[in-house]
Parts: C-alpha cells; structure tokens; sequence
C-alpha cells in the first residue's frame, strides 16, 4: 500500500482543540442531536450531520471574523457534532420501546444508557483505527466525502452558503406545516376493487423528500419496493382470505389490518437481514479484531508521527475498566439482582466490542447512515433475551415484565454503542486523510458524546409530552388535543424492539407474519439485494416510504440531466466530464438536503416546546385554519419546486425556458428503457 500523505502533514502542528472549536461544537452537536432525535422518531432514519456541520462550521468562524481558522479545527467541530448525532440513532431506536412496553421512559436513565454507550463505543474504536484505516484502508465514503467538504472550504467557494438557504426554508415549512398547521400533513384515500382494496398516501414533508435526495435512488427505489410489497400486494391479499376490518372509513380500515399484521412481516424480514449481515461478515470481522489484539499487544521502539498518535491504550484499558464497573451498579441498581448484574455486565462487554467491529467495518464499506444498527440491534435482543431468560428466569425466577427490561437495558447500551463506532470510524478516516491528530479527534467525540446523552433524552421527554412516541403509546395514552394519535411520532424501531420483546416474553407475537417476513427476506437475500432497505419499507407507513422515493428521484433526475447537458446523451456510461459535474451538482443537493432536514426537524423540535411551556401554536390565532387537500398539495409543490429550483441553478445551461423538464423526460425515458432490460430476461432463439 502506498504511503499515505495527508493535506496537513505530519510535520506540521496546527491548533486543533481549541476553545471556539469546543464551544461551536457543543452548539452545532446539541441542535443537530435535537433534529435527528426528532427525525429518527419521524421516519425511522437519520442522517449524518458531518457534512453540514463541516459547511456551518466553516461559515460560522468566518462570519465571527476568524482569520486564522484552520481545516483541523473545523474537523473537531463536525466531529464533535456527528457524535451527538450518532448517539441519537442509537438512543431512539431502543429506550422508546419502553412505552411499547407499558413502562415509563425516564430521562435519568436514557443519559445513562445513552453515556455508557457512547463512551463504550468511542473507546472500543481507539484500537480499530489502526486495523481498518491504517491497515485494511477501508473506504468510508461519508469520511471521504466530509474531508473533500473541508478541503473545498479550506481553499474557498461561494457554496457554503447554500446550506442557510436551505435551513430557512426548511424552517418556514416546518413551521407553517408543524407549527400553525396550515396545511394537512398528508393525503390518503383509499377504493374497494372487485372485493379488495387499494391504498395510496404521500406525506407533505420536505425533510422526506430530503432523506430520499441523501439516500438516491438506489435505496429509495428498495424503501419503496417494501412499501410497495407490503400494502399493494400482501394487505389486499390478507383482506380477501381473512375478511377486511369493519369500518366505515375504508382507509382506515386499511391501515388498520396493515398495523396489526402485514407490519410483522417487515419485522421478520429485518431481523433475519440483521443476522444475515453479521454471518456474511463474520471472516472479515473476525480477521480485524485478531489484527487489533496483537496490535494492542505488541510494542515498538519506532517514534510514532503525529498523525497517528491515539490515546494511549493503557488509559483507554481503565477507561474500559471504569465503564465496566458502572454498568454492574447501574444494572444492578435497575433489575434489583446481584447475579443478573454481573452476567450482564460481562455479556455486554463482550457484546458491545464484538459489535462496534461490526459497526466499524459496514461503516468502512457502505457508510455509517446506512449501516443496519436497528438490525445489530434486533439480533443483540435475541442473544441478550436468552442469557436473560436463563439467569433471570429459570435460575432467579424474576417476573417477565422485569425480564423484559434488563433485556432492553443492554440491547439499548449496545445500540447506542454500535451507532457511536460506525460514526467514530468514519470521522476518523476524515481525520487521517485532512491530517488531524487520532486522540484530540478521540477526545472531541467523547464530549460529542457527553453533549449528545444530556440533549437526546430531553428531547425524547419534551417531543413524547408533545406528540407521544409511538402510536401504542399514544393509543393507551392519548393527549387531550390529539385524541386520535394523528401527530404521533411513528418510532419503528422502537415498535419493532418493544414488540418482540413482548412476543418473546409473553408468546404474543405474530409468529406466521413474521416466518412469512423471514421467508421474504431469504428470497431478498438470494436475489442480492438490501435486505435492511426493503424490510424498512415494509414497515414504515407507505406515505412515508412514497415521499423518500419522490426525493430519490428528484436526485436520480438532475445528476442525469447533468450527464446529458454534457455529453448530449444518455446511452452508455456518462464521461468523465459529466461524472464530475454530475458529483458537483449532488454535492449541492447534498448540502440542501441537510439543511432542509435540520431546519423543518428543528422548528417540530420548537413546536414541542411551545406546547409543553404554553399552548400549540396552531391555537395562538383562532382565525387560522387548516387548507384543504388540493390547496395543501399545492403548498407542498410550490416548496418542492424552490427545493428543486436550488437544486439545479448550477445545471450546465440548457436550451429554453422548459429544458429542465425535456431532459427529466429523457430521462425517464431512458431510466425506463434501462429498468426494462435489467428486469426482462432475453428470449432464446
């Protein structure tokens, strides 16, 4: 492997750590922690926020008139701010689960849970830098992609600004929307065809369209296709056998049948795709974590360069050694049992380790947005519910609503933890290629950390008094100004965590449902697609599914459109010229994206707020109403289109007034004509 020269060479010392760099972080960390809190809840999905904590960091040391803010500062800001972000993914696919599960969500032990996972995870990557950065040089491309960010912002540019515009429009959307609801948040209908029903739904929610412009088509394509799979083809299906719900409103007659059984299927599918990521992994895990043990244990006399300084393995071993030692009191202190506490403690270092390999590694090659911690998590659940079941259970003879909790407790910690690593490892591969030093970017994720557990379970108190986290929730605890749970946040993950541990407990799980999940996701497997995808699709509600798709083809048209207004065709692969104009044009995308979602995520955060402290907004002027459905789709276009306005104002000129729309049509022309010879299988003659 050639020798690795990075933008700031070893050589040369530049502040990093510093005091502004701290205090930018702490604040950029604890919005973008609260916008992804909120969005995770939304949708199921986050995104990373290194990029557009990387251009906000940028642009907010120059507008202070910083003259001498350097490229390594701005990292330890996106690095500080990822981690909170991270941590956040971790914390709301699992402590939420346990109003699923009749019991209270406390804040004090959701910043614990989200505190030992954190340092767990940032700690347990110290040694796998060396192993997957250094040695094995895995890709991470949201690491490469941030450090190209930073570069760009090192050497200049006019686009730093790009992602302002998007968080105000953002922000006005999610406000008028969220806040004043001026608009319906979505539109659903639903018709009997020849005995069956046909359901179709699209929720007005830019931060959606977003997610869906982040994932590209590609992913959006699969979200949908399980979205796709599980209302059009397995609900009507299940209604013509088993009967339809009795109902009035055929919509929601729908939805209901889909929530009660077709939703299971995409829980099987997802824990057999969980499994199936770690066994298809297993040499390659297994092979790093051999490579980082006899690292650790090794010594040299070699002088060791700047850059690839970590925090000493010693003080990370008591580190591990404290963190250890408070999870035994905490879970002692929690489930009440001496024996359990020391089981689990031990089975949850052991656990956390094995996984935060895990987490490192997917980050290394497909990204650590979409690396599968809901999956890692469900298949820690199952191990854990075992080891549980026996100790607590059979040998202790504890209570099943006990059982159910230390279960939670360490699958929630281990979440947390394989979030952390995969965000950790990626940072750190920005940092090796920018040329930052390993252990000060070591020390801003832990604080990233510490900021991240203080604000994810505020945020989870304040949005769960708002809206209520989950519709099982909310339909045992109604809030007097939503009785029918219409602004619940849907919380997937948590669903899914809640009701298996439930159904492994208690024997209430929907087992055929599931075995039919597992059998779909065996035939998704076979067929090499991503399984994790699809199985999301399944589960979420289609209108959220549909409005991730629209945005994923929203990416797919102008990155095409640019390819064609460069090379004057579509047909085989687009030149190099067209490539690079094409990642300029994404790149753009990109930043409007985060922007947008920080901004609508953030003002749902506010609208909370308002409604805990004093009263919803929408009920601050009596005269407002809310649209209907035709004027509240128009609103939602008419931002789209500003959304998409922005999106292409730096396309290669075009030939008229209505070039934009031309080229989208070739483009699904040609997007079609390609779709039918991947799906189409040549006759033999």
């Amino acid at each position: 492997m050639a020798s690795h020269q990075p933008y700031i060479s070893a050589d040369t010392s530049l502040p990093e750590l510093t005091i502004r760099a701290l205090v930018l972080g702490v604040i950029l960390g604890g919005l973008m922690t609260a916008a992804n809190t909120y969005l995770g809840l939304y949708i199921g999905m986050t995104v990373s926020a290194s990029i557009p904590a990387a251009v906000m960091s940028m642009l907010v040391l120059r507008l202070l008139r910083f003259k001498d803010v350097n490229i390594l500062e701005n990292n330890v800001v996106q690095t500080m701010t990822s981690a909170g972000e991270s941590l956040a993914a971790g914390i709301i696919f699992t402590m939420p689960a346990l109003l699923v599960m009749g019991r209270e969500m406390d804040t004090l032990t959701t910043f614990i849970v989200a505190c030992l996972g954190g340092v767990l995870g940032t700690i347990f990557t110290i040694t796998l830098r060396r192993v997957f950065i250094v040695e094995e040089a895995l890709l991470y491309p949201e690491g490469i992609a941030c450090e190209e960010v930073l570069v760009a912002g090192e050497k200049g540019g006019s686009s730093l600004i790009v992602i302002l515009y998007a968080l105000g429009l953002g922000a006005i959307y999610g406000w008028f929307v969220k806040g004043f609801k001026l608009t319906e948040s979505k539109i659903e209908h639903a018709f009997e065809v020849m005995g069956s029903r046909i359901y179709a739904s699209l929720d007005f929610s830019l931060s959606l369209v977003a997610v869906g412009y982040i994932v590209g088509l590609r992913i959006a394509s699969y979200i949908f296709f399980g979205a796709f799979l599980g209302v059009f083809i397995l609900t009507p299906i299940y209604g013509l056998i088993h009967g339809w719900p009795a109902d009035e409103d055929i919509a929601h007659g729908f939805k209901t049948l889909w929530m009660t059984h077709i939703r299971f299927v995409g829980v099987g599918c997802m824990v057999v795709g969980g499994l199936w990521t770690l066994f298809s992994m297993r040499k390659s895990i297994g092979s790093g974590l051999m490579k980082a043990i006899k690292a650790d244990f090794g010594s040299t006399d070699e002088e060791i360069p700047r850059t690839e300084q970590d925090i000493p393995m010693k003080r990370a071993f008591i580190g591990l050694i404290i963190i250890a030692v408070l999870t035994f009191f905490f879970y002692w202190w929690k489930t009440g049992s001496l024996a359990l506490a020391i089981v689990g403690a031990i089975f949850l270092s052991i656990t956390a380790f094995f996984f935060s390999a895990v987490a490192g590694y997917i980050a290394g090659v497909v990204g650590s947005s979409n690396s599968p911690v809901s999956g890692m998590t469900i298949a820690t659940l199952m191990a854990t519910s075992l080891v549980v079941w026996i100790v607590g259970g059979v040998i202790l003879g504890m209570e099943q609503e006990d059982l159910m909790f230390a279960t939670l407790i360490i699958a929630s910690v281990v979440a947390v933890n394989a979030a952390i690593a995969g965000d950790v490892m990626q940072d750190l591969k920005t940092g090796h290629l920018v040329g930052a030093t390993p252990w000060k970017q070591q020390i801003a994720e832990l604080v990233g950390v510490l900021v991240g557990a203080m604000v994810a379970p505020l945020t989870l108190t304040v949005l769960n008094e708002a809206f209520r986290i989950t519709p099982t929730y909310c339909a045992a605890n109604p809030l007097p100004n939503d009785p029918t749970c219409e602004n619940a946040l849907e919380a997937p993950q948590a669903e899914i965590i809640g009701t298996l541990i439930e159904g492994l407990f208690g024997g209430t799980v929907n087992s055929p449902m599931l075995a039919l999940g597992a059998l779909i996701a065996v035939i998704i497997i076979w067929r090499g697609l991503p399984v994790m995808s699809v199985a999301i699709g399944m589960y979420l509600p289609i209108y959220l599914s549909a409005t991730i798709f629209l945005g994923g083809i929203l990416n797919h048209l102008v990155v095409r459109s640019a390819h064609y207004r460069v090379d004057g065709t579509l047909a085989g692969i687009p030149s190099d010229a067209a490539t690079k104009v094409g990642e300029s044009i994404a790149s753009r995308g990109l930043l409007l994206s985060a922007g947008m979602i920080a901004g609508e995520a953030l003002m749902g955060v506010l609208v909370a707020v308002f409604i805990i402290a004093w009263k919803p907004p929408w009920e601050w002027f009596s005269f407002m109403g809310t649209l209907g459905p035709a004027l509240s789709v128009a609103f939602f276009l008419w931002f789209f289109g500003v959304f998409t306005w922005l999106a292409t104002r730096q396309l290669p000129p075009g030939g008229g007034p209505f070039s934009l729309l031309m080229d989208w049509g070739r483009v699904a022309v040609d997007g079609g004509r390609r779709l039918m010879k991947a799906v189409i299988v040549p006759s033999k003659e």
